[in-house]
């Protein structure tokens, strides 16, 4: 059976690596992890005996935000005509710069290009770079520097170019 240790290096791996997908089957548990698009976030999805299934918990259960999934607070990003809105993959804790001694990554009003990173989220000490799926101006930003966020909660508005 995974541990959630072993699934988040495996992650990490992945992250770090060229692969765009992998499927592991291992005593009664499957594991699959899909990068979304060149330069995306990697997710996985985990199937397997209820037993297996707590272990693996922490990981996202779907690759895909629900239609759905709002924010609570009321200055969240909202889509107008046109714009993108970019999801958090997983729960965690959202940063909006690789150290506290940096800049962020993107602020409000930056330019972007497909691939460039915009956050990072943390899961028990593991890091995932949340990265832009299209190229546009950053509207508005949906959480703060450390906040808890949820899976699918809008964490950037994009207006395209």
């Amino acid at each position: 059976m995974l541990k959630y240790r072993e699934v988040g290096e495996i992650l990490s791996l992945i992250d770090s690596s060229s692969c765009d997908e992998v499927v592991l089957e291992t005593e009664g548990v499957k594991l699959v992890v899909r990068r979304h698009g060149s330069g995306g976030s990697v997710a996985s999805t985990a199937a397997a005996s209820p037993a297996a299934a707590e272990s693996a918990q922490p990981a996202p259960a779907s690759t895909a935000a629900p239609a759905s999934a709002e924010t609570p607070a009321a200055s969240a990003p909202s889509a107008d005509a046109g714009g993108e809105l970019v999801r958090a993959p997983m729960v965690g804790t959202f940063y909006v710069a690789p150290s506290p001694d940096e800049p962020p990554f993107v602020e409000v009003g930056s330019r972007i290009q497909k691939g460039d990173p915009l956050c990072m989220i943390e899961v028990m000490k593991l890091f995932t770079t949340v990265h832009a799926e299209t190229a546009g101006t950053i509207k508005s930003i949906g959480a703060e520097n450390g906040q808890l966020v949820e899976f699918g909660q809008v964490l950037f508005s994009v207006a395209p170019d």
